[in-house]
């Protein structure tokens, strides 16, 4: 059974780091590029970044390139999101996404994605 658990979110202060994680389980990780989005309150969901190992890349939204970063480990079956220098546009819940495909085709899209998780709200105020 594919499934994707969110995890570290919280209430951060502006200019603060946070570090996602997105467990990952039931096929093989190296198969799939896995993708970060965020979903802020009334507004739709944006394609954050991506990671594909075969690629050898990852693939960033203009808008946090330089200050999040993404990444991935075989052995704990993890795909890491670490965000930096966060401020309050950053406010969401953020979702992991499994690509049907072993690279980041369609980045910016929700499309070819089959499986997602939950979310884990991240929430940058005082």
């Amino acid at each position: 059974q594919v499934q994707l658990v969110e995890s570290g979110g919280g209430l951060v202060q502006p200019g603060q780091s946070l570090r996602l994680s997105c467990l990952v389980s039931g096929f093989t990780f190296g198969r799939h590029a896995i993708a970060w989005f965020r979903q802020a309150a009334g507004k739709e969901r944006v394609a954050v970044s991506c990671f594909s190992k075969t690629g050898g890349n990852s693939c960033y939204h203009y808008d946090v390139e330089g200050r999040f970063t993404t990444s991935k480990y075989e052995t704990d079956r993890v795909v890491y999101l670490q965000m930096s220098s966060l401020n309050l546009k950053y406010t969401g819940v953020y979702y992991c996404a499994r690509l049907k495909y072993d690279r980041c085709y369609n980045f910016g899209t929700d499309h070819g994605y089959d499986y997602w998780g939950l979310g884990t709200q991240v929430t940058v105020g005082f």
